[in-house]
């Protein structure tokens, strides 16, 4: 993407933002979503999976990990504690309670058995590119948990990407930036780069979404 496209985008997110902080003052922190609208695009042939590492952390998020013994960095669930999981409520439980899993390689067939058929659908099965690991030292996991704050996962299943990217308040620049990485990482992604765009949305938790012409 040109540098000229670039500084207009940059200008319309920035118009974009300032609307959307015209809005209603909320008690609480909203979530800035960013909507990525596909065209002629093919979901099913052209799957996107992509973990993207943003400069800006989006969240802390709540991480646990399948390890072969406890460790004090991170919630640890043991090979023993699996079998609690074989109740599906206590299983659904889990899911809901964390945002990311990892787990050490040498138990990774163990956790595709147990927890596969809930972990998969939902997105959050640990993956070779960002949580199998093969050490459970303090610096490995410490990075670990650093690196999958400031990252974000894609999984395209319809023609419409839909993710978080910051909070309200952040400051603009910080979003924007956010914006740009996802934006062009997933321009890179999709066969037909901006012609697959129909164009982009941002808005806050509870605002109606602006729109981004893509030209």
């Amino acid at each position: 993407m040109g540098g000229i496209e670039q500084m207009e985008l940059k200008e319309q997110l920035q118009k974009a933002l300032v609307e959307l902080r015209k809005g209603k003052e909320r008690k609480f922190d909203q979530s800035v979503d960013l909507i990525i609208n596909l065209q002629k695009f093919d979901s099913a042939k052209n799957a996107i999976n992509l973990f993207i590492s943003v400069p800006y952390k989006i969240k802390e998020k709540r991480i646990a990990g399948f390890l072969e013994s406890k460790n004090k960095n991170i919630e640890t669930i043991t090979k023993d504690e699996f079998k609690k999981y074989s109740d599906k409520k206590e299983l659904k439980k889990l899911i809901k309670r964390f945002d990311f899993f990892v787990a050490q390689a040498s138990l990774m067939p163990k956790v595709a058995t147990s927890f596969g058929r809930v972990l998969g659908p939902a997105g959050k099965m640990p993956s070779p590119q960002l949580g199998i690991i093969f050490n459970t030292d303090d610096k490995t996991i410490k990075e670990l948990k650093e690196k999958i704050n400031n990252s974000v996962r894609i999984k395209t299943k319809e023609a419409s990407i839909k993710l978080s990217i910051g909070k309200q308040s952040m400051k603009d620049e910080e979003l924007i930036e956010n914006i740009l990485t996802i934006y062009n990482a997933i321009l890179k992604a999709i066969p037909k780069e901006k012609e697959n765009i129909k164009n982009v949305e941002i808005k806050f938790t509870m605002t109606k979404p602006q729109k981004i012409k893509i030209r």
